[in-house]
């Protein structure tokens, strides 16, 4: 990526946005050197369901959160991959969750996780506006499918995101105009490397309180 930055083609990023801090720093300091177009593959983010709870999220009073991102994929089958297996879910469901709740909560300025990464891991959340969010995630658990969910309370109605009946591939037409709008344009206007590179930097933080 970073080499691809320095030709300047537009980027398409997967995430985390590298295998550590050092890496996805440099793949965003390079993007910003060189003035390319980037962007993050947060899938969910593309959903117009997401962008629907993203905006009423907007206009929510949320003092506190809850989430999870849980399935069984990391049991066995093609998801089972080696990479998976060795990071387990803070880097892979952890980019997910916590850009989604540093979006609807408001930023997130410290985090700190408990558990194992390969069984189950729990993060804890504080954000700028005082409020705490907690993100359940694992990959490693027996369910008859994927739950995505978000939950946020305050003094108003609560705030619910679900993924359950949600047609995943209704995201790959919206990221894809997005990056072609982008290139087109100069613009990006979705999750980029910056982002990309916010999201990194918690998810050390809260490998770093794992690791203590």
């Amino acid at each position: 990526a970073v080499r691809a930055a320095a030709a300047g083609r537009a980027l398409l990023l997967e995430k985390p946005l590298g295998a550590d801090l050092a890496a996805a720093r440099a793949v965003a300091d390079a993007v910003a050197e060189h003035g390319v177009v980037s962007q993050l593959v947060l899938t969910k983010r593309y959903h117009p369901a997401t962008q629907e709870f993203l905006a009423r999220a907007a206009r929510h009073d949320t003092s506190g959160a809850r989430s999870c991102y849980l399935h069984g994929a990391f049991l066995a089958g093609d998801q089972a991959t080696a990479w998976r297996l060795e990071h387990g879910a803070l880097l892979d469901l952890g980019p997910h969750l916590l850009d989604l709740l540093d979006a609807a909560v408001s930023p997130i300025v410290s985090v700190r996780a408990t558990g194992d990464p390969r069984r189950w891991t729990e993060l804890t959340c504080a954000h700028e506006n005082g409020a705490t969010s907690q993100a359940s995630l694992s990959g490693a658990v027996r369910l008859p499918r994927t739950r995505t969910r978000i939950e946020l309370f305050g003094p108003k109605e609560e705030l619910v995101y679900d993924t359950a009946g949600i047609d995943h591939e209704e995201c790959w037409p919206v990221l894809r105009g997005a990056f072609a709008a982008a290139v087109r344009t100069g613009v990006t206007t979705a999750p980029d490397a910056a982002r990309g590179l916010r999201i990194q930097e918690l998810l050390e933080q809260a490998a770093r309180s794992l690791a203590a």
